[in-house]
């Protein structure tokens, strides 16, 4: 039985790691586009309601941090 050599098994490794950088980086990404659109949505939504505190920027930031949480959980578990 022939045994991999150690070329071998260090380009996988490597491999391996670029594509776990680049599926975590993508999904930072992500949960960084679904904040930030909560975020300026509520100000926006504040915006044209002048309320004198800011409901809809709290509630949507809140909602699109637990959103991109939920995104991301999801997303890690799926792909063991």
């Amino acid at each position: 039985m022939k045994k991999p050599s150690s070329k071998t098994t260090k380009q996988q490794n490597r491999k391996s790691a670029l594509s776990d950088y680049g599926r975590y980086s993508s999904l930072a990404f992500q949960m960084i586009a679904i904040i930030l659109a909560g975020v300026f949505g509520g100000i926006k939504l504040d915006q044209i309601v002048k309320w004198e505190f800011p409901v809809f920027t709290l509630v949507l930031t809140i909602l699109a941090v637990f959103m991109s949480m939920y995104y991301a959980v999801k997303d890690l578990i799926r792909n063991k």
